[in-house]
């Protein structure tokens, strides 16, 4: 963590940007507001998700240093002091290090390395700052310049010529001469114009020829709020808000006589380009909401720190009107003859983006506005504000903590996400970006944080006298941009596949527990009287004398929950559905000494309406809860230890086989236990874990065996245990110990249930966990000095009975993790043993989430399938029993529309180009239970109506795997699935259906009844009316 300013620096950054109110009426001209008003598109099109494109031809990549941070040799070959080494050197502030950079990297000395690593980089260009105290000791630039500091800046710019790279050169960035500050009082002197007018002109005479790109300044706003308002910074001066707005104007105003001077007396011989760096940060408004307060809020926080120095400068020449009125005579002003040689001062508008401005941007924040580092914003505001002004992102990059060391791994997907931002704001936005400069190019002081803190691409060891640069797996990153030029499409993001799965493939819905509803829709079955409504006039229900109806045992059909449940089922044309039995439920004891038998009918009526529909069921006997009380469990089975105690292996045969024998005539498939390796999560000790995954392999391997010998020679059912399996990418994909963590994650996760039941390449001995897997506990217990490996073994017998116990492999897929070798720092923090597999997992940035933060990574569903199908072998077929996302839309479900083409189409890659033997993909899941999720279908409270992924799925299923408007049906339908595409509309409709067809059969009594005599008539108008009474509300339901 960062050492943050004490209180009273943030009250004085407080003050400074907050002293007056905000109007929210008054804002400068221009378009920037508007892009807070435009609807952003959807989190799934094309322009907001990661673009895989390549920056346009010439692009200008290239890192940076300043001269103080890196330079060193503060006082070395006749340099004077700045004052950062005066602050450095004298400051007692409790907030700021007691360090200085006296030495820094030393690319005063080591700059032919600097230039070496910019080679391997393979970048055009190269930021860095000329010293104005080492040119200069004095600060008069009228007088003799330090010879041997224009030899080291000339050497540097012919040798990066040399190389093709070109230099791009700061005047200032930061490193003041002390003098001045002695003489003037700093940048509060409008002296200092003068004299920065002077150093410029030397500069451009001496170096011009050679340079074609100029900064004058870098970041005027942290020199003037934080150097001279807050003192956190060189100088130290805490002057408040009115020092700040004073030397924030001498700075604009020294900006614009060294670009007047430049393009007076040398833009004509030089042809170079001059622009000033200005840093921001980027704000939304509350809760996303564009109101007219919000915008107007936003406008001007961009305003007070972008805008501060940015409109004089590329607008009108002067500041923005919330400025001025908030400031009131604070403000400086400019003359009219100084808004016309302040306006338009710059070649092309230079960006800094990085942590600095956004710490400040923090204070700037009112009614729950948030800050968030969206460079693709940022560019779209400067393009609308100032006009389509060619851009060059002068830093860009993000900082480390010191102990991350050359393994910078988040610092890795922060640079990717800000780079593809800058791709976006080109490709979509038109935004003339031309360049990006990856800040910095190595470790240096970082001014108020000293070395706490790393922003360079290349590592340097600050112990160690030499200063050895070392290339960051950042570097490695970065080098592999520069060289594709952006991000070309990989094997991840390439062309769809035009195919088909084929006409058995498993088209499923996936769901957990079945709700069992015991009693069937009306009361027909137990009550025989009829009912007549207001028989004696006082409004009451009366049972008709002397009439009773024959009452009968309810049959399948009558249970109006299975029927309507199935007819959604049917409606979405797919073809097997998964459900799950409750276990404590069936054997309410845990065992068949006391059998639910009305359960298992209901389970019955469930699965003969299925096969009567001409569709399939997989069935799953145990569905683990995952949480207090029972796990899922028999309550008297949990109570005894649960899955800790052996005597629950033979439960589970008991429970399953009287499943065989109940249901199995209409089961084909059978799923013995949902996600095993989730379920032992819950243990938190190491030894419980492995004992309970023990218990439940062997659990499986028995109902496996079982079925085998007594049940498949009839029912010829396929059995196998579902695991839950997300994929696994290295972290960092540059370390050898990332890639090495994500494979014994993966073993962990899979190999751990898979390996005992499957045969894997290289293994010996059969019916085992992972050899890497055991290998790794062993280890692990020897580092810490426990005794030995707590994995128990299997038996010769159990090995046996393990071995090949499944009949096709199913796995529950939903996003893809990345993976880290545990730092182990954290174990002492947080007083919490590691896990196991010693690993921590994340996920990257410009993945898309959903709601619940689920990450869309579709081509991570290919290589879980291709992994498995490596590891064992083709022979049995693989089936995806569960994918899904969350969608909170109740209709418009676009999220997962998404979701279903992509991972689908992954699918079909794996299916055509991997070779995957695939025989099934299971959506989750069918219905909402409350609000919109995970359901294909919105819950009963909502009427349970169908999502626009209903529609997709079913025409994915008709053209058999591809979702393209191709009208050719591939594989027939069933002739119940025909007639389904109807019932959702009959279904839809059927409370007016009814209702319109009790009309017609009351019209039609009523007029047989006149012919008849009054009292048969009354009779059977009365039969009629309770009838009615009795049924529709029913039927309404």
């Amino acid at each position: 963590m960062l050492n943050h300013p004490s209180c009273h620096t943030h009250l004085l950054v407080s003050l400074l940007l907050l002293t007056f109110p905000w109007d929210r009426a008054v804002c400068s001209p221009g378009e920037g507001r508007s892009i807070w008003q435009r609807p952003k598109p959807s989190p799934i099109s094309k322009d907001q998700s990661f673009l895989q494109d390549t920056f346009p031809p010439g692009f200008i990549w290239g890192s940076g240093t300043s001269a103080f941070q890196n330079e060193g040799a503060w006082n070395q070959h006749g340099k004077g002091v700045s004052i950062w080494d005066h602050f450095t050197h004298s400051s007692t502030s409790d907030y700021f290090p007691r360090e200085t950079a006296d030495v820094a990297s030393d690319s005063y000395n080591c700059w032919e390395e600097d230039v070496a690593a910019l080679g391997y980089l393979g970048v055009r260009s190269y930021t860095f700052s000329l010293s104005w105290p080492r040119l200069f000791p004095e600060g008069n630039a009228t007088g003799e310049p330090n010879a041997a500091a224009v030899d080291h800046y000339s050497r540097l710019i012919e040798r990066l010529l040399e190389k093709k790279i070109e230099p791009i050169v700061t005047l200032y960035h930061w490193d003041l001469p002390q003098v001045f500050q002695d003489q003037y009082g700093g940048w509060k002197n409008n002296t200092l114009v003068e004299h920065f007018e002077q150093y410029a002109t030397f500069c451009f005479s001496t170096f011009g020829s050679r340079v074609k790109y100029w900064l004058t300044m870098h970041n005027p706003y942290l020199v003037a709020v934080q150097g001279y308002g807050t003192g956190v910074h060189a100088p130290g001066e805490k002057g408040g808000v009115s020092s700040s707005l004073t030397v924030a104007h001498n700075l604009i105003r020294a900006h614009a006589k060294a670009w007047q001077t430049y393009n007076t007396h040398f833009r004509p011989t030089q042809r170079g380009k001059v622009s000033i760096v200005l840093g921001s940060h980027w704000v939304e408004p509350h809760r996303g909401q564009p109101t007219a307060a919000n915008v107007a809020l936003c406008q001007q926080s961009m305003e007070a720190i972008l805008g501060w120095f940015a409109d004089p400068i590329f607008g009108a020449g002067d500041y923005p009107v919330s400025l001025k009125i908030k400031y009131a005579d604070l403000m400086p002003r400019f003359t009219p003859e100084e808004k016309l040689w302040v306006q338009k001062t710059a070649d092309f508008f230079a960006l800094s983006f990085g942590p600095n401005n956004f710490r400040l941007g923090q204070n700037l924040l009112h009614n729950g506005q948030s800050i968030t580092p969206d460079l693709r914003r940022l560019l779209g505001w400067i393009k609308l504000e100032y006009g389509n002004l060619r851009v060059l992102v002068a830093e860009g990059g993000w900082f480390s903590d010191a102990s991350v060391g050359r393994e910078d791994t988040v610092a890795i997907y922060l640079m990717k996400s800000f780079i593809n931002q800058v791709l976006q704001a080109i490709k979509f936005d038109g935004v003339q970006v031309f360049g990006y400069s990856a800040w910095s190019l190595l470790d240096g002081f970082e001014w108020n944080y000293g070395y706490s803190v790393r922003r360079g691409l290349f590592y340097v060891d600050f112990n160690q006298p030499n200063r050895t640069r070392v290339p960051k797996t950042t570097a490695q990153y970065f080098k592999q941009i520069v060289n594709d030029n952006g991000f070309p499409a990989d094997e991840n993001s390439s062309t769809d596949v035009k195919g088909h799965f084929p006409c058995k493939f498993h088209w499923g819905i996936a769901d957990s527990t079945l709700q069992v509803r015991f009693h069937p829709f009306s009361p027909q079955f137990s009550d025989p009287h009829v009912y007549s409504w207001n028989l004696t006039g006082d409004g009451s229900l009366q049972p008709l004398p002397g009439v009773k109806l024959n009452t009968r045992t309810a049959q399948c059909t009558d249970y109006l929950a299975i029927r309507n449940h199935l007819r959604l089922f049917a409606s979405t044309g797919a073809s097997h559905y998964r459900f799950a039995l409750n276990w404590s439920l069936i054997l309410p004891e845990g065992s068949s000494s006391n059998v639910n038998t009305e359960a298992l009918r209901y389970y019955r009526c469930v699965l003969s309406e299925i096969k009567k529909l001409n569709l399939e069921a997989m069935v799953i006997l145990y569905h683990p809860t995952h949480r207090a009380p029972n796990l899922g469990l028999p309550g008297p089975l949990h109570a005894s230890g649960g899955w800790l105690n052996y005597t629950t292996v033979g439960a589970f045969q008991e429970y399953v086989a009287l499943c065989y024998q109940e249901l199995g005539t209409w089961v084909h498939y059978w799923i013995t236990i949902n996600e095993p390796n989730r379920l032992i999560d819950v243990y938190s000790n190491v030894t419980e874990r492995h004992q309970a995954t023990h218990n439940l392999l062997m659990a499986h391997a028995k109902a496996w065996r079982l079925h085998e010998r007594e049940y498949f020679g009839k029912q010829r059912s396929l059995v196998s245990l579902a695991l839950h399996a997300d994929w696994a990418s290295p972290g960092n994909p540059f370390l050898e110990s990332h890639i090495v963590a994500t494979e014994r994650f993966l073993l962990f996760e899979l190999g751990f249930f898979l390996d005992p039941l499957l045969e894997t390449r290289g293994e010996k001995k059969k019916g085992q966990h992972p050899y890497e897997m055991r290998e790794s506990l062993g280890e692990r217990a020897r580092v810490f000095g426990l005794p030995k490996t707590p994995l128990p073994h299997f038996t010769t017998t159990e090995r046996q009975e393990l071995n090949g116990a499944l009949s096709f492999i199913a796995l529950n897929h939903f996003t893809t993790r990345l993976v880290s070798p545990n730092p182990h720092k954290q174990d002492i923090l947080q007083k919490k043993p590691a896990p196991e597999h010693d690993c921590v997992t994340f996920s990257d940035p410009t993945w898309l989430s959903s709601n619940l933060g689920q990450a869309l990574v579709p081509w991570g569903l290919r290589k879980m399938l291709k992994w498995v199908n490596q590891r064992y072998g083709r022979t049995l077929p693989i089936i995806v029993t569960a994918s899904g996302i969350d969608d909170q839309a109740s209709v418009e479900d676009n999220l997962r529309q998404y979701y279903l083409r992509s991972y689908l189409q992954e699918a079909l890659k794996a299916y055509h180009l991997d070779g995957v033997n695939l025989q099934g993909f299971y959506v989750w899941k069918l219905q909402d239970r409350h609000a919109p999720l995970f359901g294909l279908f919105t819950s009963t409270q909502h009427q349970s109506k169908a999502k626009a992924s209903v529609a997709l799925y079913r025409k994915i299923i008709a053209n058999s795997g591809s979702s393209n408007n191709s009208t050719t049906q591939l594989c027939r339908l069933t002739e119940q699935q025909e007639k389904c595409l109807t019932c959702e509309w009959l279904l839809k409709n059927k409370p007016m259906l009814v209702f319109g067809g009790c009309l017609l059969i009351t019209s039609a009594m009523l007029s047989v009844g006149l012919k008849v005599e009054k009292k048969t008539f009354s009779l059977s108008y009365r039969l009629l009316q309770s009838i009615l009474l009795f049924y529709l509300p029913v039927i309404f339901t």
